[in-house]
């Protein structure tokens, strides 16, 4: 089953609505110049509404390391995704503080070259996105021909193409954010219609 991550939660509706819709991953994002960032404080309130079952993601922009450790030490969040210029050694570096938790790399692909980069990350899962990211605009899929490993595709996903991403490219998972909102603002109705796709694209890719 494709893994489904609804990403950019900041409010109780939209926890509400997740823990209807069982994803298998939440975002909250970390990242002060993003309009959907949340600071920690309301990051722990939300996340104590959460289900158990839904894994929740920081996302973080060339954070300090010891912050995002802090999150995690105190269950704000379960998995860590990076969105920055972190390399390697940063990677490496916050391996070693946290342990478990799984780290995930963003990556904007805009050639071949940079989904080559992609697939060598050390990261535990890697996410591909439109370059830029957080552009809400779809990139070129066959770009992807050069990853063997699993990945989370982001960039531009909506509840009209997740369907049809799913059943070309099967990514290990798929990450929405703008794609579920109206005005700003995450819309109840498109999380649920998002999800319904993923999971119907599953469904059809089982009958096969």
């Amino acid at each position: 089953m494709t893994k489904i991550k609804l990403c950019g939660l900041s409010r109780p509706r939209d926890i509400q609505a997740a823990n209807e819709l069982k994803p298998d991953y939440i975002g909250f994002v970390f990242a002060p110049k993003s309009r959907r960032y949340v600071p920690p404080e309301k990051a722990a309130e939300l996340k104590r509404m959460l289900d158990p079952q839904i894994r929740a993601a920081g996302v973080f922009v060339d954070e300090d390391p010891q912050i995002i450790e802090e999150l995690v030490r105190q269950g704000v969040i379960d998995v860590v995704q990076l969105h920055g210029g972190e390399d390697e050694a940063y990677i490496h570096s916050l391996r070693e503080r946290l342990g478990s938790p799984r780290i995930i790399q963003a990556f904007s692909i805009h050639t071949e070259q940079d989904a080559e980069k992609a697939d060598e990350s050390s990261a535990d899962l890697i996410l591909v996105d439109s370059p830029g990211g957080g552009t809400g605009e779809v990139f070129d899929w066959e770009l992807l021909g050069k990853i063997r490993r699993p990945y989370f595709l982001a960039g531009g996903l909506t509840p009209e193409n997740a369907g049809d991403a799913v059943s070309m490219l099967r990514p290990f998972g798929v990450d929405v954010s703008s794609g579920i909102e109206t005005d700003g603002y995450k819309d109840r109705d498109k999380m649920a219609e998002f999800v319904l796709a993923v999971r119907q694209a599953d469904v059809r890719r089982q009958e096969e």
